[in-house]
This record gives C-alpha cells, structure tokens and sequence, in this order.
C-alpha cells in the first residue's frame, strides 16, 4: 500500500468552494487536486494499491481531512473540476468527529483531524516527509531494474502545498528528497510512484 498525506494550509474545509477560482479564493485547491490525480490515476486507470488523504486547513472551521482509497473508489475522472466538484460536496457537508471516517461515496471519506492524527493512524509503515534539504529517497549506488516490478513496500508520504509544513515529531518518520530542486506536488509523486514501481531500493 502506498499511502499520500497532501497537505493544503489555505485550502477551504467548510462552505461553498469556487470552481472558477480554484487557485486564490479555493486556498490553493488546484495545487491538491493536482496531487491526488498523480496519486491515483493512471493513463487508463486508477491505482488500487494507493490511498491519498487530502488535508484541508484554510477554515472555515476544523481541519477536514478527505481520503480516496483506490481500492474501491468510483466515479473519480481525469478532470480538474469535476474533482473540485467532488471535493465541493464533501466540504458542504457537516464535518464528522475528530477520528471518525464517514463515507461520502464509493472510496471517498471523510473526518476531522490533521496531519498530526493521519501520522498516527499510519504508524505501522515508515513515514517519508519529502524535502528538498535532505538525504536522497534512494540508496547510494540504487539502480534501475531492466524489468519493471512493483515494490511491495508499504510506505507513506507526505507533501505540503507552497507553504513549509509545521515540525513533526512522530516515530518512525523520516526525511527525503527527490533532488535540490523544490517540486512541485503532483510532480514529486510521479516520481515516488516511478521509483516504487520499479523496485528502486529506497533509504529508509
């Protein structure tokens, strides 16, 4: 299981979201659902050994945490808005308990929390923090397989929008980058998907 928290500090939690302002009034809604389409999608498909867990900070209100389980999600399209519309119902519906994952439809939860709590409910796999001023992801030495077979590896991700992420203490949490240039986020997980799909042996 690959598992993507994307982390959205301006992002709306609650109210009305604008479709025709993704970028600036939706709190950078663009820049996640740009990330959670590169988590999940494929060119003809989607991928059901990932889960990308949205966090929604920009208010009003809690946090809203939305997870999309490629297992069983349905109905998701390779289209901006018609995932910004997805996004919008769950958003103008009341916000669950703290801890608590309500369903919204097929694959798609929802519940109140942040990225302190999603770190917690994923405690049993390591826990990689993409950043561009530490060690590379890969071993030294890793190379690239001549046959292309998926990593079995269950390994979780996290990715912020333009702005840093706050310190995060838990366990089993490590600190890795792709590279010194800053990427973007939908990029980056192009990348964690190309080294896992390939069996890069990663430095954990």
């Amino acid at each position: 299981m690959r598992r993507f928290a994307v982390v959205g500090h301006r992002a709306m939690s609650k109210g009305k979201l604008p479709l025709n302002d993704l970028a600036s009034a939706g709190g950078r809604m663009d820049v996640l659902i740009r990330a959670l389409m590169a988590g999940l999608m494929t060119s003809h498909g989607l991928r059901e050994n990932t889960v990308v867990v949205l966090h929604l900070l920009g208010g009003p209100g809690p946090p809203r945490r939305i997870k999309f389980d490629g297992e069983t999600l349905k109905g998701l399209h390779a289209d901006e808005r018609s995932i910004a519309g997805t996004i919008g119902k769950v958003i103008a519906t009341p916000l669950p308990p703290i801890g608590h994952w309500q369903p919204i439809t097929a694959g798609i939860t929802h519940s109140g929390g942040g990225l302190e709590l999603t770190l917690r409910e994923w405690k049993d796999s390591p826990t990689v923090v993409l950043d561009a001023n530490t060690p590379r992801l890969w071993n030294k030495g890793a190379q690239l397989p001549q046959e292309s077979k998926p990593s079995p590896k269950e390994v979780n991700f996290v990715l912020s929008d333009d702005q840093p992420l706050e310190t995060i203490q838990e366990e089993n949490v490590v600190f890795r980058s792709l590279g010194e240039q800053w990427l973007q986020g939908h990029m980056a997980i192009g990348i964690v998907h190309f080294l896992l799909d390939e069996s890069v042996e990663l430095n954990l």
